[in-house]
């Protein structure tokens, strides 16, 4: 089984001074990464934030979380995430997934397709990304994209590649992932309109989404961490926390109890790593992305479960 690792997901901070703050704070913290989600509206543009953060850590390491392929040309995309790498050290992740949020591609004039056309669009633009950064020459004439004689310079530190993390809530995109990712994210599946099927945010449903990317993976599942992202967090009794922050907590590991969701994560810190640890017994998970609001509150399980 491969070790704990613990990222936070954030988009924007009040002021730039804040924002690099919470680069270091991540880093000293424990937390392997900082991944920003690739939304428009309030929060920072993704790529140029996570260069700024990479300037002021040494070891955190960064990545889109995850960047929409709709928005971006696979040649401008593989620039961009190549310089990240550059940039950085060696730090980047490649978070990359179809786009699911419909006020963004309102904003953008864009065309909604539906999920077919969407993932049809992502599977070319991964092999494009994938060409480039291992070193061709690439001229393409697909269905969605057409490049003639595109070469990526400088390429990546990382060879062939940095790790690439994709995320996936239907069969088909778990068991792509399963196929082309270094890290999969499992998350609830999105219906024609873009919203989360609700029904799928429990822990019956996110085992059975391992299951597939277990079976597709073959010889590739000792290898591949999974990922779930975690929208509201806590520890029950933390350190940080006053009698009023303990009570809601409380309350909150009590309601996740009941419900049993991976996406929410409430607890004393003995209950959180007892469950962390079946539940990496029973799915293969791994990772946790941890939300901004809750990265100094969840410090002690970051610790705990990784060694620090």
């Amino acid at each position: 089984m491969l070790p704990f690792r613990f990222v936070v997901h954030e988009g924007s901070a009040r002021t730039g001074a804040a924002w690099l703050d919470v680069a270091r704070r991540a880093e000293s913290i424990g937390y392997a990464a900082l991944y920003m989600p690739d939304h428009l509206g309030r929060q920072y543009s993704p790529l140029t934030a996570l260069a700024a953060a990479a300037a002021v850590t040494t070891s955190l390491r960064v990545a889109p979380y995850v960047a929409a392929n709709d928005f971006r040309h696979p040649l401008l995309l593989a620039r961009e995430l190549a310089t990240l790498d550059v940039v950085s050290g060696g730090r980047a992740e490649i978070g990359i997934g179809a786009g699911w949020r419909t006020a963004d591609y309102r904003q953008l004039g864009a065309a909604y397709d539906p999920p077919k056309v969407r993932i049809d669009r992502l599977v070319e633009s991964l092999g494009i990304l994938k060409r480039l950064f291992a070193g061709e020459t690439v001229s393409h004439e697909g269905r969605h994209y057409r490049i003639g004689e595109a070469r990526l310079e400088p390429r990546p530190v990382q060879q062939p590649h940095p790790p690439f993390v994709i995320g996936g809530g239907g069969p088909r995109m778990l068991r792509l992932a399963a196929r082309e990712a270094d890290i999969v994210g499992l998350i609830p599946q999105f219906d024609a309109h873009g919203r989360p099927i609700v029904g799928q945010a429990t822990e019956a449903a996110t085992r059975a989404k391992a299951q597939i990317v277990r079976a597709e993976a073959g010889s590739r599942w000792d290898a591949l961490r999974l990922d779930v992202i975690v929208f509201d967090a806590g520890i029950v009794g933390g350190r940080s926390s006053g009698p009023l922050a303990s009570l809601a907590a409380a309350a909150k590991a009590t309601a996740v109890a009941l419900i049993g969701t991976p996406y929410v994560m409430y607890g004393t810190l003995p209950r959180l790593r007892t469950l962390l640890e079946r539940r990496r017994e029973q799915s293969g998970i791994s990772q946790y992305a941890l939300p901004g609001h809750a990265l100094e509150a969840m410090a002690p399980l970051v610790e705990a479960m990784t060694g620090r």
